[in-house]
């Protein structure tokens, strides 16, 4: 097994619950069923799991693309990361005030996808699922990932993150009968406060790799 079992844990854990946090399905939930509101069941799962596949691919694609996409730009990954970091940022504040980010989707976008017979791949699958905290977030991940299993993992934790989000998309109407508004949100604000942690984390891994801080040393 390449690397020691610790940082293979370590490195899984924080792309796991990255990804899934930044997709976070259970925020999607309340639009999801108003959306899905003249839909009988069999057509909310079918619809669930095109949205999943929507999020997996399209995270997928940006993940593989990453590395093109900054030598097309000229970007740096330091430069990215604290992009990256900034965006995640509002997207914590948002969350920690237990409120849809406007950078997953916006009242027009939720008002057209109600219209649509079909909004699995657009808004839910993309921007509300995968939308741009995710995707630079998996970005992030693969360009700091120089081995093999780290690419892996990424890749693991998007499928992952993908298929929960179809589990709890699927059974919306449970979920939100188990967990109630004041659960959903409580979850929200959890997941806020961690994103919010991780944008400072990413934005200052992007200055130390600038040179303009230095990295804390270990006791």
């Amino acid at each position: 097994m390449p690397g020691s079992l610790i940082a293979i844990l370590e490195f899984a854990l924080l792309a796991l619950t990255s990804v899934f946090f930044l997709v976070d399905p259970f925020a999607v939930i309340p639009m999801f069923l108003v959306m899905t509101a003249d839909s009988p069941q069999a057509e909310r799962r079918h619809m669930a799991r095109r949205s999943a596949w929507t999020c997996a691919i399209v995270l997928c694609a940006f993940a593989l693309a990453g590395s093109l996409i900054f030598k097309l730009f000229g970007i740096t990954l330091p430069a990215f990361k604290i992009a990256g970091g900034i965006i995640l940022m509002q997207i914590g504040v948002d969350m920690l005030q237990a409120k849809q980010s406007g950078q997953r989707s916006t009242p027009e976008e939720t008002k057209e996808g109600t219209a649509k017979e079909d909004a699995s791949i657009i808004p839910l699958g993309m921007p509300m699922l995968a939308g741009p905290g995710a995707i630079s977030t998996v970005m992030v991940l693969v360009g700091e990932s120089h081995t093999l299993w780290e690419h892996g993992i990424v890749y693991a934790a998007i499928i992952v993150s993908s298929l929960a989000a179809y589990l709890i998309l699927a059974g919306a109407d449970r979920v939100r009968r188990y967990l109630g508004e004041t659960g959903i949100r409580i979850l929200m604000r959890l997941m806020g406060l961690l994103l919010v942690a991780l944008a400072v984390q990413f934005v200052a891994n992007g200055l130390i790799d600038f040179g303009l801080l230095k990295a804390p040393t270990m006791h």
